[in-house]
């Protein structure tokens, strides 16, 4: 496989061909369902025009957090950074090209020694080293919104950075909707598994109000 450009061109052309919200975002309310097991726990959600976010009315405060935690997270993909201002400092190396045609792309100057894989113009996996953990993001499934891609399926591996060996998998299952011209997440389901064991838990927004 030849690949064409510099290894910057690749992942920047993949970089922005993330889908982000623009900035006339206005923000909007859920109601937010959150399910683990025969636990059901209910409450609503904001998110505002400056992509803060508000979560309310979980009688669990523990759950309320957790469910403020996916939320930011979803925020933070949607948000949109300057390639300059996230990468401008990095240096980009090619590596390997692996048997399904993603091409690696090393990361230089950052301090988690990331490493990328782009294939078909759109990151599918993302490898971080924080300390002695490592995680993996591999994406098999994206949403084409006409205007960027959304991951729909993708995996978290964490692992060893020093054995390899894999604490934990996290498997990623989304539902997006269009809602006054943008994407919105309607339902997210989460299954961990950890020393051989699985759990899932599963959110589910509904009432959907732009603003």
């Amino acid at each position: 496989m030849t690949v064409r450009g510099t290894p910057q061109d690749l992942f920047q052309a993949a970089y922005e061909s993330r889908y982000t919200w623009d900035e006339k975002f206005p923000g909007y309310s859920a109601d937010v369902q959150l399910v683990q097991g025969l636990s059901v726990y209910e409450g609503k959600i904001h998110i505002h025009h400056d992509m803060s976010v508000d979560v309310t009315d979980v009688a669990d405060k523990q759950i309320q957090a957790g469910i403020y935690t996916q939320l930011q997270d979803i925020v933070t993909h949607r948000q949109k950074i300057a390639f300059s201002e996230a990468h401008g400092e990095h240096e980009f190396i090619f590596g390997d090209t692996d048997e399904n045609g993603a091409v690696e792309i090393i990361v230089r100057g950052d301090s988690m020694n990331s490493h990328c894989k782009v294939k078909n113009g759109e990151i599918c996996q993302v490898t971080r080293v924080m300390g002695r953990m490592a995680v993996a993001i591999a994406t098999h499934e994206t949403l084409d919104t006409g205007s960027g891609y959304i991951a729909t399926r993708y995996d978290a591996i964490f692992s060893d950075a020093t054995t390899n060996e894999v604490n934990s998998v996290l498997k990623f299952t989304e539902t997006y909707e269009k809602f006054g011209g943008y994407y919105l997440m309607t339902k997210q389901n989460i299954q961990e598994c950890q020393d051989g064991e699985c759990n899932t838990t599963e959110f589910n927004y509904t009432n959907i109000s732009m603003g």
